[in-house]
């Protein structure tokens, strides 16, 4: 009697081990056995960099701008400027923090860099957003039947191509569904897709869930609330939305007003009262939110040229808040006030001097002992003026003034400083299994990892030979990847004894290295106005090790 042939099965091909397997693979066991266990004890111990993925000819070839742990943490993915998506995944019975191989390396078709991949829950269907402005869907069961092992990436086609945004596509949030997702792009709106409503873009997109009237850099959300989600950009504000429209009484839930055109409602804004030393007025751009995944009230921003900042959305709000410009330095970094006879340190009088020709050029007249004694309020009377730069960046702030400007405004329960955060689009992060740490990469290629709770900054460690952007936390085990200007990946877990990466005993000279770079930054107006109020966060320096 002649046999059918036994069909292909999902075991046959390693990918297919991690994703559908009956027979678990050792991380995920692992994975499951930590659940069990309290692992808070594990961040306490030194973190210490264990793995560098891609080597150059397994990996990305380009700047790492998206990673996420996939498949309850089996797989992490990786988008990059390459147009690529590379998942990694653990040998069996190899332990997680020695290292991840490259099993597969998908072609998007993206024309730009990739911001953003996620993997939707219950399937094996992939998301990546992108430069080019598309949204792309692809299926990684298939990417891994069509794969040529060793003759480099994978030709996919995707299950689905959106065009509905009309600038960069930035970030992707995923849902509690195999077939729904919310991204957010430059053109300032949110959207839902629903891979079970396809549509012609262009002429049948569906209305966005939130427009804003500036460029949107971040979104999320989180499925212990996922009637809210939060987004930000280049506005000095975050906005937390409310989706449940049907049947509910916002206005008083929220105190509000509820507009019926809307498919959700801003219900909270999030701000402060102090911009950072580096930022202008109107020029303010938050580069990451995130929603804490074990709280459904806590969410953290981290502002360009400032801060890391903690809100709650159960704190109390106001109508409105004056936003000034800090007057007081890192809370820890030393304040120095300096009296009508004493001199700004020579960093600074150094600055003020790179600015005599400009100064000239609009008719201020300012010599070297001049400087020393010439009224800077009178001098940035003058200069205000004699030039609109100031005039322009009101106006842009006032726009965003105006967007929302009924909602009221949660302020910050804590800020979380000492990185620099100027360079590029960075995101903000939680770790630990109940959020307790903060953390976010910095323009010098480390990462800071601070307590949640009280602020104080536990480690320093250095994640990328230029800068680090993304910092992603294990969903189970005390295992960090993270990611920036490099084409590889960077792994750190607890490792006895001490930690080759960490740079903590460094923090001084790091964060005084910073507050140097942010006065450097400074436009001229914000430098005499600095100088006006004699309050400068400069550190001493720092005695030799």
């Amino acid at each position: 009697m002649r046999t059918r042939p036994r069909a292909a099965t999902m075991n046959q091909h390693p990918f297919h081990k991690t994703l559908g397997s009956s027979q678990p693979l050792s991380l995920i066991a692992l994975s499951e056995q930590r659940k069990r266990s309290n692992s808070v004890a594990e961040f306490y111990r030194t973190l210490d960099r264990v793995s560098v993925l891609g080597d150059g000819t397994n990996g990305h070839t380009g700047c790492v701008n998206a990673l996420h742990w996939a498949n309850d943490g089996a797989i992490l993915l990786s988008g990059s400027d390459d147009t690529t998506v590379c998942v990694w995944r653990t040998e069996t019975g190899e332990p997680i923090r020695h290292t991840l191989r490259c099993q597969d390396i998908v072609d998007t078709g993206h024309s730009w860099n990739i911001f953003s991949v996620k993997m939707l829950p219950l399937s094996s269907n992939i998301v990546t957003a992108a430069g080019d402005g598309q949204v792309r869907v692809f299926d990684l069961l298939r990417s891994a039947r069509t794969a040529t092992h060793g003759s480099g990436s994978t030709k996919v086609s995707p299950l689905l191509i959106s065009r509905c945004h009309t600038g960069h596509a930035k970030r992707i949030a995923v849902e509690d569904s195999p077939s729904q997702f919310l991204s957010a792009g430059e053109d300032g709106a949110v959207r839902q897709h629903d891979m079970r409503a396809p549509h012609q873009c262009k002429i049948g997109c569906p209305a966005p869930l939130a427009r804003l009237p500036h460029p949107l850099s971040t979104l999320s959300n989180s499925l212990l609330a996922p009637h809210l989600f939060v987004t930000a950009g280049h506005s000095p504000y975050g906005y937390l939305f409310d989706r449940r429209h049907s049947g509910r009484f916002i206005k008083e839930e929220w105190g509000v007003p509820l507009n019926t055109n809307d498919f959700t409602t801003c219900v909270r804004r999030f701000g402060r009262k102090f911009r950072g030393w580096g930022e202008s007025r109107g020029d303010e751009y938050i580069t990451g939110a995130r929603m804490s995944s074990t709280s459904s009230h806590e969410v953290l921003l981290s502002y360009s040229s400032d801060a890391v900042y903690l809100y709650s959305t159960m704190d109390d709000a106001t109508d409105t808040v004056e936003l000034g410009n800090r007057e007081y330095s890192d809370e820890n970094v030393p304040v120095y006030t300096f009296g009508e006879t004493m001199r700004p340190p020579p960093l600074f009088d150094e600055l003020l001097s790179n600015h005599l020709s400009t100064l000239a050029d609009f008719g201020v007249d300012v010599d070297d002992e001049t400087m020393q004694t010439a009224d800077a309020t009178a001098l940035l009377s003058h200069y205000l003026e004699t030039t609109s730069e100031l005039d322009s960046n009101d106006e842009d702030a006032q726009s965003y003034e105006h967007s929302n400007s009924d909602v009221p405004i949660v302020l910050p329960r804590r800020r979380f400083a000492g990185s620099c955060n100027v360079e590029t689009i960075k995101d903000v992060n939680f770790l630990g299994p109940n959020d307790e740490y903060v953390v976010s990469g910095s323009d010098d290629g480390n990462w800071f990892m601070w307590d949640k709770n009280s602020g104080e900054l536990l480690n320093i460690l250095e994640g990328d030979g230029s800068i680090v952007n993304i910092i992603e936390g294990h969903p189970h085990l005390p295992v960090v990847a993270t990611s920036g200007i490099d084409s590889s990946i960077k792994l750190f877990a607890p490792v006895p004894g001490p930690s080759q990466f960490s740079k903590i005993h460094q923090a001084r000279r790091i964060i005084s290295r910073h507050s140097e770079a942010a006065l450097e930054r400074l436009s001229l107006s914000r430098l005499l106005e600095v100088w006006g109020t004699r309050r400068i966060s400069i550190p001493p320096e720092p005695e030799p090790e």
